[in-house]
């Protein structure tokens, strides 16, 4: 039993629906396209699910949320995959792959074959036990990656409003979850190895402002310490959340966030291997030329940074999807992936972002004490990374534009000094010449330097030009 494709996706996840819409937009023939995905749903916005999904009231439900909402376009609800004759094969995971033959096999036993495909598999959540603490079969033990993660963790939150929630892990999931605990009316504490939350993010300074806002709602940090086993009553649900500097915390429910591995398996031994996850060129074609990789499971070369990385975001899904797609429909129209890596997030009346990357030297500025600062981060010279929280729709472009541009940083007191007014003024003399996402491609950085450059030159030039008309009739005088 089998069917054969032009084009497959394996996974469903944001990378698999944003990669399905780009195909429809560049002309995929009905029947060409199958996504085959071990969730029982269509591609939907993962982000929803540690946000709107957890609210107490008006929760957001799918269809609500399916692609491509995220990026405010056209919603890719089940009705849209059939219209365009694309085969959304759910429930079912593929138990191996074939990237010689060009084929999948099902744990139902059909063969899928294809000439494209495309590896959106994702990521899947750490699990305690991967670390020798015992606890998965909890009913009150939680972890957030996909929807029936999602419905679990709402069942369990409701069953113990004004009870005692304890949040593992002080990384993204752990923050976000641990406001909507507390919007759900739980007494919330965090427990973390790091000196401070968002550790790989954040600056101290940065984090301090976070964790004295969450203080602020009720949330409890517990830092440089980890979990060390748990207490059990009779029906097996975690009772206490016991900690290696010997403290014991009671619990009625725990959410765990530690990390996530990318989603390899299928491919490991057949293709490349980078970062932990499938290595790929600039149009995120893999070692297997039939084969291309995308979101979280893919490494990519970052042109920015000049070198490959694995990024694990909903943006960089969304747009090595559409990447993906149009260098697989359209290769020689197509360059490589330029990609300017983006962070955000909204939790409370919080709202931040972040683009680029977090090395060097780091220049805050702004008023921590109000709703609005930001942070540059400094490397060899240059502008790499910069942060804003509490920023309008203008801002966070012209922060953006900045970090693309890369200028040469000489006083990190002016920059301090200018604040978010150096990112505003250079994104109006400097704006950018193309959107972020052209076929999934960033801007280039090399045309902003060298405009910046060529500048000065042509000042120069023009000095130069004045001062030898200058010195030329001074000497005739002479």
């Amino acid at each position: 039993m089998g069917r054969a494709f032009v084009y497959a996706i394996v996974g469903g996840g944001v990378a698999a629906g944003y990669a399905a819409h780009e195909f429809v937009k560049r002309g995929v023939s009905h029947g060409e396209l199958c996504i085959v995905s071990e969730e029982p749903v269509a591609p939907y916005e993962r982000p929803a699910l540690s946000k709107g999904y957890l609210l107490p009231e008006a929760a957001a439900r799918l269809p609500s949320f399916h692609c491509c909402v995220g990026a405010n376009e056209e919603k890719l609800s089940p009705k849209w995959y059939k219209e365009h004759g694309i085969e959304l094969i759910l429930g079912t995971r593929v138990k191996s792959a074939d990237v010689k033959r060009k084929t999948l096999l099902t744990v139902t036993g059909e063969t899928i074959s294809y000439k494209f495909l495309i590896v959106a598999t994702g990521a899947r959540a750490l699990k305690l036990e991967e670390f020798g603490v015992n606890g998965l079969d909890a009913d009150n033990l939680c972890y957030l990656r996909d929807l029936a993660d999602a419905d679990r963790l709402v069942d369990v939150m409701k069953s113990c409003t004004g009870g005692n929630a304890i949040v593992i892990g002080g990384g993204y999931i752990g923050m976000e979850c641990a406001a909507s605990l507390v919007i759900n009316k739980l007494n919330v504490a965090m427990v973390f190895p790091e000196a401070h939350c968002m550790a790989r993010l954040f600056t101290p300074k940065i984090s301090s402002y976070y964790e004295d806002f969450y203080k602020a709602k009720g949330v409890k940090f517990i830092k440089g310490t980890m979990l060390s086993s748990f207490d059990f009553n009779s029906d097996g649900k975690v009772t206490a959340v016991n900690l290696r500097d010997g403290n014991k915390l009671p619990a009625d429910m725990v959410v765990v966030g530690i990390g996530i591995r990318p989603n390899t398996s299928l491919f490991e031994g057949q293709l490349t291997m980078d970062k932990g996850g499938i290595k790929v060129n600039g149009k995120m074609q893999s070692s297997n030329s039939s084969v291309y990789a995308v979101g979280d499971v893919a490494a990519f070369p970052v042109k920015i940074f000049g070198e490959t990385r694995r990024l694990e975001h909903v943006d960089s899904a969304r747009k090595s999807a559409r990447h993906a797609v149009a260098a697989i429909m359209e290769s020689d129209k197509t360059g490589e992936f330029n990609y300017l890596p983006f962070f955000y997030s909204r939790v409370f009346t919080l709202s931040w972002q972040f683009y680029g990357e977090n090395v060097g030297d780091v220049v805050h500025f702004g008023d921590f004490s109000g709703n609005s600062f930001g942070a540059y981060w400094i490397n060899k010279g240059h502008l790499v990374g910069s942060f804003l929280e509490g920023g309008t729709k203008e801002q966070y472009e012209a922060i953006a534009q900045a970090t693309r541009l890369k200028p040469a940083i000489e006083e990190s007191a002016e920059l301090e000094r200018q604040g978010l007014g150096f990112a505003l003024t250079l994104s109006q003399k400097f704006p950018a010449s193309q959107p972020l996402d052209s076929g999934g491609s960033g801007l280039l950085i090399e045309k902003p330097v060298y405009a910046l450059h060529a500048t000065a030159g042509v000042i120069m030039a023009a000095s130069i030009a004045v001062f030898a008309y200058w010195y030329g009739r001074k000497r005739r005088r002479w």
